[in-house]
């Protein structure tokens, strides 16, 4: 049933269309088409994969798929870390369970493993035919050309700069519209290995979070090309056709060889992960120990999540959540653009049931789902410049405003997904709930919860 609460969403979808429109390079080239059928190809994809039994309870077997695959990483790391991987038999008498979840034990080596098998899958075709599958989909029904098209749907699976290494030959010549788009793409959504991460971090918390999140960063990547094609509108005199051929193609000597190289590709983003996770936090936490010796507000110290609470409080309401969540939802953006969006499921995963109502951690799901945050500036930036190093003054120029578009995109799949009626997800909407924050400067649970291990 469509509700109050429902229309509440379509201000966002307004809102995050709005705002790339003002800030246009040509505001008079808009591109309606477009933007009408974007908004109605995620609404039908929301509404066919959770309102279809046969789809639906493949989303149900993704995620248990996904629990199947944490299992058994988790038996691969307690072989090598024993006890530290959060095994039943520890040697110690246990006071807190929730001390055993241990980030670096029980979400990074996911990746290792999922970039693993990521690899396998391509070296036997299996990966490579669904995402040429997407690429010719974005081709023609968005109007893409080939190459780009292709690494539009392997960045969804492959990761923000792993994904344009398909058509790495192209680069040089695409339109300054259609590398923008890319950027703006990469960073509206997430790679295969980090979706199965944050499912595993929200696991806990939110009933079939394997399919929301996988969810989440396929059709983000619509509202990605949209609000980048309207930022930067494309050019026709330019973009002529092209074949649908990658000339970078990923080759592996045999099944080992793709598990070993894959492997090693994990290993290098994990340690990004990990080394970027420390770095921003800590950056953060001197933040906040300056801010400390301002004194205290409501009772408790200013921080820099207390802040961004209230700066993109209004935002979140605008995504479909009622106002009581509203505070600690716009903490959770806040720390996804500053902090990156690690951090932010961590934190959201840390929230207890009984201060956010699930409608509200639904749509923040969507709305986290996407690598906008300001360390992937750089991540871009170092990317393109091995990519394509003639065009690295371009994007510099360029890739900021791309960091923006992909953080709309994502507030705009959050929308449409808040315009969805609440029973299409399994929950009933508007439940009473334990009170929560008020728009002011008072302590926010989503900062600072009380029992979370991994909390940076």
């Amino acid at each position: 049933m469509f509700r109050l609460e429902n229309a509440q969403s379509l201000v966002g979808v307004a809102l995050a269309i709005g705002i790339c429109w003002a800030l246009s390079e040509s505001r008079r080239r808009f591109p309606w088409k477009l933007a009408i059928g974007a908004v109605v190809v995620q609404a039908l994809l929301v509404l066919a994969l959770f309102g279809l039994p046969a789809l639906r309870s493949g989303l149900q077997g993704v995620g248990h798929a996904v629990d199947g695959l944490s299992a058994s990483t988790q038996a691969g790391v307690a072989f090598v870390f024993g006890f530290l991987a959060g095994t039943p038999n520890q040697p110690y008498t246990l006071t807190d369970p929730g001390s055993l979840f241990v980030f670096a034990f029980r979400v990074l080596p996911v990746i290792l493993v999922v970039c693993a098998l990521a690899a396998l899958l391509w070296h036997w075709r299996i990966l490579k035919w669904i995402t040429q599958g997407f690429g010719l989909l974005f081709e023609k029904t968005m109007g893409l050309r080939g190459p780009p098209a292709l690494a539009t749907a392997a960045t969804v699976f492959m990761g923000q700069v792993e994904g344009p290494i398909f058509i790495r030959s192209y680069l040089p010549s695409l339109s300054r519209s259609e590398l923008f788009m890319l950027i703006a793409v990469g960073m509206a959504c997430v790679s295969g290995s980090t979706m199965v991460a944050y499912a595993t971090i929200l696991k806990d918390v939110l009933p079939n979070a394997a399919a929301h999140v996988l969810t989440a960063s396929i059709i983000s990547a619509p509202a990605g090309v949209l609000l980048a094609r309207i930022l930067v509108p494309r050019m026709p005199e330019i973009e002529v056709a092209e074949p649908l051929e990658p000339a970078a193609d990923k080759v592996y000597e045999s099944s080992v060889d793709a598990l070993i190289k894959g492997t090693g590709d994990g290993l290098a983003i994990v340690l990004n992960v990990a080394a970027t996770l420390i770095v921003f936090v800590a950056l953060v936490a001197m933040v906040n120990g300056i801010l400390g010796l301002l004194g205290g507000v409501g009772g408790a110290p200013i921080s820099v999540e207390r802040i961004l609470g209230i700066v993109f409080a209004p935002l979140a309401w605008a995504l479909g959540i009622r106002w009581a969540d509203a505070p600690t939802a716009g903490s959770l953006l806040g720390v996804k653009l500053v902090l990156t969006e690690f951090t932010a499921f961590i934190r959201m995963g840390a929230i207890p049931a009984d201060v956010i109502d699930e409608r509200t951690r639904v749509i923040m799901t969507y709305a986290l789902c996407g690598f906008a945050n300001i360390a992937s500036v750089g991540i871009n930036v170092a990317g393109y410049s091995v990519l394509v190093p003639e065009r690295r003054a371009e994007i510099m120029g360029m890739v900021w405003k791309a960091m923006m578009a992909g953080f709309l995109a994502t507030c705009l799949t959050a929308s449409v997904v808040g315009a969805m009626p609440s029973e299409l997800f399994g929950h009933e909407p508007a439940v009473k709930l334990a009170p929560v924050l008020k728009p002011t400067l008072a302590p926010n649970p989503a900062a600072t919860p009380a029992k979370d291990p991994v909390q940076p």
